[in-house]
């Protein structure tokens, strides 16, 4: 059986075919009356002009959504419509109906042909779009997962069928705890990085330069370990999505988060800001470590490559990594 699905993350795709935008209509009919009257059998040219003009609005008003047609991919009062029936019956804070809302819109962002407007948009928005389908729920089990890998055993993803060809899909992350999801590591990513930033700033240290530098360096350290994962899939020949590597590999920013907020906490309130960071680092990188350990043991295939590297080996090679890139990724100068 294979674990994972060769396009698309892993994910189902999303089909719809594309609606064209509404225009004008340039078939104005013809007119017997064109070529009568006059000496020469024609009609003056102002006369023409003005049965021109007189065709256009019989055309115009005889089609009078080929003009609204163009603003109805702009602005959809249908839309409106529902979002002000939402606040009406006090369903804004149902996440249900918050999520059907985004997912119609954003359905009708992509059909109505804006996403076209820039090359590769609406490649990039329907194969992230998997990533990002999260709720409140998802969210909270997933960082417990995270942070508590220990005390969970299941880590098998759901399936959520097979296409003609025998690919497997499998479920959307707000429907499995096991889907990898970039949600939480670009808002860890973004939370990190102001973290450390406050850092520097109750030391005086504060350079606007720190928030490109900080997410640089992550940034630069997760795509070496993405590469050096996938070349290891690859010897193995073991396939795997890349940007799932990104998802799972990105969770460790949540550990980073813990540890700078403990040590900014300790470290204004008793002074012992190396310390908390350093031991609630031994906890998150564990954690992190174990997670990537069962992740990848789940993602890999049991029979690989006989020339390969040993299965067991890179798992474990995978999961070490954790404690180092955590490691060199901290920013750990200027806490008290």
């Amino acid at each position: 059986m294979a674990f994972y699905e060769g396009s698309s993350g892993g994910y189902s795709g999303y089909g719809g075919g594309n609606t064209g935008a509404g225009g004008y209509n340039s078939n104005f009919g013809s007119n017997d009356n064109f070529f009568s009257g006059g000496a020469m059998g024609q009609t003056s040219q102002p006369q023409q002009q003005t049965q021109q003009q007189q065709q256009q609005q019989t055309s115009a008003s005889a089609n009078p959504n080929a003009m609204s047609g163009a603003m109805n991919n702009i602005f959809n009062p249908a839309m409106a419509m529902a979002a002000a029936n939402a606040v009406a019956t006090g369903k804004m804070g149902d996440n249900t109906v918050m999520m059907n809302m985004a997912e119609s819109m954003g359905k009708q962002f992509l059909e109505t042909g804006w996403a076209k407007a820039v090359p590769g948009l609406e490649r990039s928005m329907v194969g992230l779009r998997p990533y990002f389908a999260v709720d409140n729920v998802y969210v909270k089990r997933k960082m417990l997962r995270v942070l508590f890998p220990f005390a969970f055993r299941n880590w098998a993803r759901q399936e959520a069928g097979a296409d003609a060809e025998g690919k497997i899909s499998y479920a959307l992350p707000q429907h499995d705890d096991n889907s990898p999801d970039l949600y939480i590591p670009v808002m860890s990513l973004l939370t990190y990085v102001l973290l450390c930033a406050l850092c520097y700033g109750t030391a005086g240290k504060f350079d606007p330069d720190i928030l490109p530098d900080v997410t640089t360096k992550c940034l630069g350290f997760q795509l070496l370990e993405v590469i050096a994962i996938r070349i290891g899939f690859y010897l193995m020949e073991a396939p795997v999505p890349i940007l799932d590597l990104f998802c799972y590999t990105g969770y460790k920013y949540l550990g980073l988060v813990i540890n700078m907020f403990s040590g900014i906490t300790v470290g204004h309130l008793l002074g012992y800001g190396h310390r908390a960071y350093y031991f609630t680092y031994l906890w998150t990188a564990t954690a992190v470590s174990y997670f990537i350990l069962k992740v990848m043991a789940n993602c890999i295939p049991r029979i690989t490559s006989a020339v390969g590297p040993k299965r067991q080996f890179m798992v474990l090679g995978f999961a070490a990594s954790q404690f180092a890139t955590c490691w060199f990724v901290s920013q750990t100068k200027f806490l008290e």
